[in-house]
């Protein structure tokens, strides 16, 4: 009644996928790659789009980039910025962002609703284009900060409260590119701002006085765009 069992040819789907293509390393991931981990010493993840962890050389304060502008005069001539669409991403001290809601409190910003997100220890961020030298072709390489995983201590979102040329990323209208970038061969750490800084005659700029300035800005950001909504919608969000 049933016709004998056909004999599996050739031509049949194979039941392990074929091989993949490995990936060109002299391609533009592997150079943004080989900028980061041999030009500046920094750790990438692995895969692309290419990310860098936080957490352990520097922490990283996400805010809106009109408020973090304000806060620039009050950073090294060193220390690293980046521009990821609306946000800028402040590098601070590793370690700063498990102190920033003590810090919020302490300046009394505890209790108030800020744009304000920090990325400690388990957290990515996307690698910023690397500077372009001036009249090189900007090359295609291949997702906003990422804070770690629900519950981690060291990174959670706050709730009390002309870049240069870059290289791009394939299908992205937001890439994250450097209005700061990092300088090769320098050792990041010391250009980064700190608590330890506070009342110490060092180079590193005062984490607290960065803080309290971008938490002031984005206070004021917020009530700029409430006044900016019409009286139904700022009803609603009461």
């Amino acid at each position: 009644m049933f016709g004998a069992p056909q004999p599996v040819t050739a031509s049949s789907t194979p039941l392990v996928p074929l091989p993949r293509r490995p990936l060109d390393p002299s391609g533009a991931s592997g150079q943004v790659r080989r900028w980061y981990e041999n030009e500046l010493g920094w750790p990438t993840v692995p895969g692309d789009p290419l990310r860098l962890p936080v957490g352990v050389r520097y922490d990283v304060l996400d805010v809106p980039a009109e408020a973090g502008h304000a806060a620039l005069r009050l950073l090294a001539s060193g220390s690293p910025v980046a521009l990821h669409g609306g946000r800028m991403l402040l590098l601070v001290a590793a370690g700063s962002a498990e102190e920033l809601p003590g810090l919020l409190e302490w300046l009394d910003w505890g209790d108030l609703p800020l744009d304000l997100v920090a990325i400690g220890a388990g957290g990515l961020m996307e690698a910023p284009s690397p500077p372009v030298p001036h009249g090189e072709r900007a090359v295609p390489h291949g997702e906003r900060a990422v804070p770690p995983a629900h519950g981690s201590r060291t990174a959670a979102p706050c709730e009390a409260g002309a870049p240069p040329a870059p290289w791009g990323r394939v299908g992205s209208q937001g890439a994250a590119v450097w209005l700061r970038p990092p300088e090769p061969g320098c050792e990041v750490e010391a250009s980064l701002p700190t608590l330890s800084a506070l009342g110490g005659g060092g180079d590193a700029p005062d984490l607290v006085r960065l803080v309290n300035t971008v938490a002031t800005q984005c206070h004021r950001v917020r009530l700029r765009r409430a006044c900016a909504e019409p009286p139904a919608m700022r009803a609603q969000g009461r």
